[in-house]
């Protein structure tokens, strides 16, 4: 059976049916995949927020790389928690659960910074990990207004997008383009990414890939060679290859601040706190050439971190969560180093979103990153223990 017929399977229309799907998928086997028991993931996306993976595909792809471990981060989500565990069961892998979200840093002694968001100043995203099984219910009612009001937010977004577009002939409709390829109808988020997805869908439709370079030219959205070659190349992962280079181009030009659907920092520790999980920060670090291929060359926290390593501790912040494949060895040195002086949970994890993603981060087979793969045994176990 190939991938992609096991994803078909994966990605049946409920909880059950996929699960079902992933008891059969195991039994089936010939033989185990081989584990890699130095390797962890903790921020796994699903199509809870934006993914081609639902949770149990997510834990059955996560496996089938060599994972022992695995973790869902969802953006303003925590509904797939429910079906990741029950996954990670069937499969025999030990899970973590969280969510992240933007916060409003406006509060703070560094408002005016651009922390690790590329779109807006003055707002972080932040990572909620590790938390407690029986406060995944409180966690979703409490998110259920801000993702509406982000939906607000969303449809506002298209608009601005249909204005890009008259000289392609296309338009999207939210409740139309949009919604269906989410997870909103079962608690998930609406994501920029969604409607990327749904304008990268009907350019490669209208246009195919042999237009699309032209297309995005009339966009106004200048290509570099290397995203020009990858277009041109095709292949079962050119919707994502789109999708990033939409991301990277294209949202400045439609982009409308987060305002009404961040909590405070405050309030995102507190809420934190009530779910037993730890809330920590996502350190980006400044960007060259983006190792995900969705980020321009930007600076973010590097010029302040000394400061925003005070701030993060006064405000309460427990842990930082970073993706060794992103960052230099300088970079990494000096955040774990600040780490250290401040007491700082080390929690690692690389953003998985698209298909053409390695589960597996190979800088953490380096002996200084060992320590991350015993913190994420460390979030299970106290998961565990509730």
């Amino acid at each position: 059976m190939t991938r992609s017929e096991r994803l078909h399977l994966l990605s049946a229309p409920s909880t059950e049916e996929r699960l079902a799907n992933l008891a059969k998928l195991i039994e089936q086997e010939t033989e185990s995949p081989v584990i890699r028991p130095r390797f962890a993931n903790n921020h796994i996306h699903t199509t809870y927020s934006f993914s081609p993976y639902t949770p149990a595909a997510a834990v059955y792809f996560a496996r089938e790389a060599g994972l022992n471990t695995a973790g869902i981060m969802d953006h303003d989500s925590i509904g797939g928690a429910g079906e990741f565990r029950r996954a990670g069961e069937i499969a025999g892998i030990a899970v973590t659960c969280g969510m992240e979200c933007r916060a409003d840093m406006s509060q703070t002694a560094l408002a005016d910074q651009r922390f690790n968001n590329p779109d807006q100043t003055g707002v972080a995203y932040m990572a909620i990990h590790s938390v407690m099984p029986d406060k995944y219910d409180f966690l979703q009612e409490r998110f259920a207004p801000l993702r509406e009001r982000r939906n607000m937010r969303n449809r506002a977004m298209i608009q601005k997008i249909n204005g890009l577009t008259p000289p392609l002939g296309i338009t999207l409709d939210f409740d139309a383009d949009v919604l269906p390829l989410s997870q909103y109808h079962a608690g998930g988020a609406v994501t920029e990414r969604h409607l990327l997805w749904a304008l990268a869908g009907k350019l490669l439709d209208v246009f195919g890939s042999e237009g699309i370079t032209a297309a995005l030219e009339r966009l106004s959205t200048p290509l570099a060679d290397s995203q020009k070659k990858k277009l041109l190349a095709g292949g079962d992962n050119l919707p994502y290859d789109l999708l990033g280079i939409l991301k990277a181009e294209l949202v400045e030009k439609f982009y409308i601040p987060a305002t009404d659907e961040c909590l405070t920092l405050r309030e995102l520790v507190a809420l934190s706190d009530q779910a037993g999980a730890i809330l920590c920060y996502p350190y980006l670090g400044d960007v060259g050439e983006s190792v995900t291929g969705d980020k321009r060359t930007q600076q973010f926290e590097d010029c302040f971190l000394d400061e925003l390593f005070a701030m993060l501790k006064a405000e309460g912040i427990r842990g930082i969560t970073y993706m060794p494949s992103r960052n230099t060895n300088a970079q990494i040195a000096r955040l774990q180093a600040l780490c250290a002086q401040y007491g700082m949970v080390e929690i690692s994890g690389e953003d998985i979103n698209s298909p053409g993603q390695s589960f597996i981060c190979e800088k953490l087979e380096d002996p200084r990153f060992s320590h991350l793969v015993d913190a994420t045994w460390n979030l299970i176990e106290r998961e565990r223990k509730g």
